[in-house]
């Protein structure tokens, strides 16, 4: 089978809810990061045969968000791009669809990746096109609506985590913890620039002046373990899930050149690792977050791997009582997992987290000298998805 490779994965720093990047578009935000892809890769743009991109929440965008930030970036006219809404498995399932194209013969060099604005998505006014005979409107909230909520159950997405809390019995002080720990890792790797590779700057602009943006900026540098304890729960009364071990709401765009080997060799391109294989399954609504579980067991089935050859995980924590469960459920060691934080404290665009996970692990697997690591999220209506990648440096 041929061997697809990963080139020049990069990502934006994340931005916090109407915060530092809520001046940038999310297909400006993508356009910046493909660029900077074939920047560093050395590759013209007519190389590449075709772009994939995850974006949610759409509404008010425009036509093929994808196909936008593809023109804004300089890509040819001539090759097509499409847009990924598998929620927050988006930017994850798109390099998986640039992968597949590449096995089949469909393209040799794709762009993939994925790009959300959370602070530009709308309000709407449902019944505006008729119009309103009488009484008040509500107005929608498209990044609650399209985002945050499980359209088949008709709650948020908090629920899903207070359902799976009190099924596998996780505390409040875990899922605290847990948070905790999300943070502190990310605030060391902040220090120590651990992400200053993967990075790409954004150009945004204030009141005063246009400014570089290239640093995470939900990362909590104040976070404790009291402060933690004190907030209320976000979505349950006497529930656990509260804003502080849940995962943000966010700005940004990651994305990544997927090759065959071949095309590599070609054009004396270093890939950085190689897709071994990836599994997109569908588990209960209500338990969404258990996604992962499904995802990894049967990828791991297929590559006939065993779990404890892997060495690093990216597993997006939603919620820390999904990521909790998630771990307890497979067994995996934590030390192997988020090992920089996690969606808690780096935060969760979400069209974008599947790409920012896999750039992530994809560079602190070349950091380390890992072999095998393995991406995952879960996906709202009731899905998962995990991606094997092998070290292409040793």
């Amino acid at each position: 089978m041929k061997k697809v490779a990963l080139v020049s994965p990069l990502r934006t720093a994340v931005g916090s809810f109407n915060n530092g990047l809520s001046t940038v578009s999310a297909t400006e935000l993508g356009a910046n990061v493909m660029t900077a892809c074939l920047q560093q890769s050395q590759l013209e743009p007519a190389l590449i045969d075709q772009i994939y991109l995850g974006n949610v929440l759409q509404a008010g965008i425009g036509q093929n968000p994808a196909r936008q930030a593809a023109l804004k970036a300089g890509i040819p006219i001539d090759v097509p791009a499409s847009t990924i809404n598998t929620v927050c498995g988006s930017g994850l399932h798109a390099v998986a669809l640039a992968y597949n194209s590449i096995l089949a013969e469909q393209g040799s060099v794709l762009l993939a990746g994925g790009m959300e604005s959370m602070s530009n998505a709308p309000y709407v006014l449902r019944n505006a096109r008729n119009g309103y005979k009488l009484g008040n409107s509500e107005l929608i909230d498209t990044v609650v609506t399209d985002g945050l909520t499980c359209p088949i159950n008709k709650y948020h997405m908090g629920i899903t985590a207070e359902n799976i809390a009190g099924k596998y019995n996780i505390s409040r002080l875990e899922q605290d913890e847990f948070a905790y720990g999300s943070q502190i890792k990310a605030i060391e790797a902040k220090n120590k620039q651990v992400f200053a590779e993967q990075i790409v700057p954004v150009m945004t602009k204030t009141k005063k002046a246009s400014v570089w943006f290239s640093e995470d900026e939900h990362v909590r540098g104040d976070v404790s373990k009291e402060k933690l304890s004190n907030l209320k729960p976000a979505f349950k009364e006497n529930g656990s899930v509260t804003a502080g071990n849940a995962s943000g709401i966010n700005d940004g765009a990651a994305a990544v050149l997927v090759m065959s080997e071949d095309k590599c060799k070609e054009h004396a391109v270093q890939p950085l690792a190689y897709i071994k294989g990836y599994s997109l399954v569908g588990v209960d609504p209500a338990y969404m977050g258990m996604g992962p579980v499904r995802a990894i067991s049967s990828l791991l089935k297929d590559q006939g791997i065993p779990l404890d050859a892997i060495d690093l995980f990216e597993i997006n924590e939603a919620f820390a009582a999904q990521a909790l469960a998630v771990l307890k459920e497979l067994g995996i060691n934590p030390e192997k997992v988020n090992v920089n934080g996690g969606a808690i404290a780096i935060g969760h665009p979400v069209g974008a987290s599947g790409a920012r996970i896999l750039v992530t692990l994809v560079h602190e697997m070349v950091r380390s000298s890992s072999r095998y690591g393995i991406a995952s999220l879960c996906i709202g209506t009731g899905m998962g998805i995990a991606m094997l990648v092998e070290n292409a440096l040793i």
